[in-house]
């Protein structure tokens, strides 16, 4: 059940609580530097006030917030899941073999290209933007000195492939976020994105080409360093790919997300026995805490990159996805977001017009605020019942919010993702901005679905109306 409303606002005044409570995440956020769920719970902390103020109880209000946490629970126990399986597909050598030969991709003529191919390859084998680019992303920045090719290029190149994946990826939290948060399985969320996601990768690819021939003359060096650090990790082998094919095949059949990546967990698991044996303990340990190889081993920059995965991986989120439900649901039950609503109902009356105000509220959180679980978050519960109302099936609302709020994140400077992914880099997110295609196509493709009414797909009635 949706959190009911508990009292009523003017459109005017719900406008300047939303600005209040904008102001208090994006001051604390960016210019003092706290992590977000602070920002959260003092953002909860005045809206509690308001409803106390109201005349409300303390026990309505924690009732409206927890219906608001159980719009976004399944996201919250699919992100368990996903912490085990990239642990298991550490361990098993499925994410470092598909590293492995995704590195022959590399072309010294198609630079760019193939830092565009390669980061969107291995980005959706780890799951994650960030940890894609400053890892990989990391070194096709110092092989760019050796490929004598423009950094901003490459890193506009890396950002594009990073937040490919971090869109499409199943291990990826905002992913999940964005089917649960609208109430979707996360495979059929997936498919619809390839609407958008599919003709701005290729187009993205296009752009890159058109940069092609200024890095003839390469260093190969750091790549093969990087091939010998994995063939020394002992977790290279061809059968390990083994869970990956599990993982596509029961996605492409439609099974449910849940089910897929537990059969993917018990096919790594069985793939690291192939070729190692860890202990009971070792191996209770690494889905809790991530994989991490022996410290006898000196894998250099690999030795980050596959330390990853593990339940622990996942509290941040998760913690995140609680907070921002929370908020969430707090705002509907005061009647903050009915009244912003309300002031614009009546012009939201056909497809394109709602994805378009809703990709530009995912947008403009993303650029007050500089958080895209937010944008996710409060997007999909605001807009979830208008797209409702209009009979629009809940996949077209989740796959606008990740096409203007995933990957818009990484081009406002002051974002966390930009903010990390101009330190990582060591490139400016205006110097990259330019070259980052992939990331505003998605948002433009979006768009131009929205209003022309391409792949725009009408609510199940039969669902919709056991829904309600």
């Amino acid at each position: 059940m949706p959190p009911q409303i508990l009292t009523q606002f003017s459109p005017k005044l719900a406008f300047i609580i939303s600005a209040i409570i904008i102001a208090i995440m994006g001051i604390t956020m960016i210019g003092f530097g706290w992590v977000p769920h602070i920002s959260l719970i003092l953002a909860i902390c005045v809206l509690l006030a308001i409803g106390i103020f109201k005349g409300l109880t303390f026990d309505d209000m924690q009732s409206q917030m927890a219906s608001g946490v159980m719009l976004g629970i399944s996201a919250i126990y699919l992100f368990f899941f996903i912490g085990l399986l990239v642990a298991a597909l550490m361990m098993s050598g499925a994410i470092p073999t598909l590293m492995y030969f995704g590195f022959e991709l590399i072309s010294p003529q198609f630079y760019y290209i193939s830092a565009f191919v390669l980061t969107s390859i291995i980005g959706v084998a780890l799951g994650s933007s960030l940890t894609t680019a400053a890892t990989i992303g990391v070194a096709f920045i110092g092989m760019s000195n050796a490929f004598d090719a423009n950094v901003a290029i490459a890193a506009g190149a890396i950002v594009s492939g990073a937040f490919f994946a971090d869109k499409m990826s199943p291990l990826s939290d905002t992913c999940t976020l964005a089917s649960s948060v609208v109430g979707i399985d996360l495979f059929e969320h997936i498919r619809n994105m390839m609407y958008t996601t599919v003709p701005a990768w290729i187009l993205t690819v296009i752009l890159f080409w058109f940069f092609t021939g200024d890095t003839v003359n390469s260093d190969l060096s750091q790549v093969t360093a990087l091939q010998a650090q994995l063939i020394d990790s002992g977790l290279v082998h061809g059968y390990a790919v083994l869970p990956f094919v599990v993982l596509v095949g029961l996605a492409v059949f439609r099974v449910n997300a849940v089910y897929t990546i537990i059969c993917t967990i018990v096919t790594a698991l069985i793939v690291t026995y192939l070729h190692s044996t860890p202990s009971i303990e070792q191996l209770g340990g690494y889905l809790f805490g991530g994989y991490k190889p022996a410290e006898t081993l000196d894998l250099g920059e690999v030795g980050g990159l596959i330390s990853r995965g593990g339940m622990q991986s996942m509290f941040f989120t998760q913690a995140i996805v609680i907070l921002a439900l929370s908020l969430g649901g707090l705002l509907r039950a005061l009647g903050v977001l009915p009244a912003l609503l309300s002031g614009i109902r009546e012009s939201l009356t056909t497809s394109g017009r709602a994805i378009f105000v809703a990709a530009m509220s995912a947008l403009s959180i993303n650029v007050l605020i500089g958080e895209q679980y937010l944008s996710i978050l409060l997007s999909g519960t605001a807009f979830r019942p208008t797209f409702e109302r209009l009979n629009l099936h809940p996949k077209n609302l989740s796959r606008t919010i990740e096409d203007a709020g995933t990957v818009i994140n990484p081009l406002v400077p002051w974002s966390v993702c930009g903010v990390f992914i101009s330190q990582a880099l060591g490139v400016p997110v205006l110097e990259y901005l330019p070259y980052a295609f992939f990331c505003y196509l998605s948002l433009l493709l979006t768009l131009l679905f929205g209003f022309t009414g391409i792949t725009i797909s009408k609510a199940d009635p039969v669902k919709q109306e056991v829904n309600s």
